[in-house]
């Protein structure tokens, strides 16, 4: 848990997941196990305005979907982001802002965040993201709107069997994004670029595309419905691939301890590992269930 703004100086969040899929990935995740920590962070409060967190955070880069999977969907590696590092917050009406360094995306040497970003920023075998600045900004219209614009930007390390081979790669990403919440309704929207030089070791390819992302949700009592929409567009030299869309409407109820969600995907394409677009159609139905203490 963590304390409540204005509770006191300190504050706290740190998050354990396991169970087999993505969220423990034993071949790229700290450290082989079937557990990992979503989130890890220690915070300290500088005044009324102002805190700084250490440790594996929510990386202030547009926003997370309602539910971290499916809806990601083809935000892939943008959405439900956790690294480690340290990161500044602060609100002054109407403005609120964020500037954060991160050291990694995860805590071990050699491993990706596999636990939120699902397989979109590598693997132990190819690069992970270092080094990376991340700066936000976002204006509150009135008390039901929110505009923001953010960037991020930094390293790709060669991981690889090639160490030292001086051809760490670079990334960069902006993205412009609205959040709005009114009586039981809330929506979000994005527009996201990015761009990846990959290690040269590993793969010497420049990759760039642009993401669309769309939330719109209704609450009603202990449920609400809710439907994630995202499309990709590739802009790399000779992509093969047109702009693929997702789709994922899914309601969710709370039950007391936890949530129980329902719902459903169709995808007709993906984003990889290199954060490259390709086409894949695939449909499937969801039923999961979380247990929070």
């Amino acid at each position: 848990g963590a304390a409540e703004p204005g509770q006191g100086s300190w504050s706290y969040s740190a998050e354990l997941r396991t169970g087999p899929g993505s969220f423990t990935d034993t071949d790229n995740n700290t450290g082989g196990n079937r557990y990992a920590l979503h989130k890890a962070w220690l915070g300290w409060q500088l005044n009324g305005n102002h805190t700084v967190r250490l440790g594996k955070s929510q990386v202030p880069f547009g926003w997370k979907t309602y539910n971290f999977w499916p809806g990601d969907i083809l935000l892939a590696g943008f959405g439900d982001q956790m690294d480690v590092g340290i990161k500044l917050s602060g609100k002054i009406e109407p403005w609120q802002y964020d500037l954060a360094y991160y050291l990694a995306d995860d805590w071990g040497s050699h491993s990706t965040d596999t636990v939120d970003d699902n397989g979109h920023w590598g693997s132990s075998r190819t690069f992970r993201k270092i080094d990376t600045l991340v700066a936000n900004i976002g204006y509150q219209l009135n008390g039901n709107h929110t505009i923001g614009l953010a960037a991020q930007s930094g390293k790709l390390e060669d991981l690889t069997e090639n160490p030292g081979s001086g051809s760490d790669g670079s990334h960069r990403a902006a993205v412009i994004y609205y959040l709005a919440e009114f009586d039981n309704f809330f929506a979000k929207a994005s527009w996201i670029t990015m761009q990846r030089d990959l290690p040269v070791s590993y793969r010497d390819v420049q990759v760039k595309n642009t993401r669309l992302a769309l939330e719109l949700g209704y609450k009603l009592g202990n449920w609400t419905v809710y439907l994630d929409a995202s499309a990709a567009r590739p802009g790399s030299s000779g992509a093969g691939t047109d702009t693929v869309t997702a789709w994922a409407p899914g309601a969710r109820v709370d039950y007391g301890p936890g949530w129980i969600y329902f719902e459903y995907l169709i995808q007709t394409g993906f984003v990889d590992r290199d954060g490259m677009v390709g086409e894949g159609h695939f449909d499937a139905v969801y039923l999961s269930m979380d247990f929070y203490f």
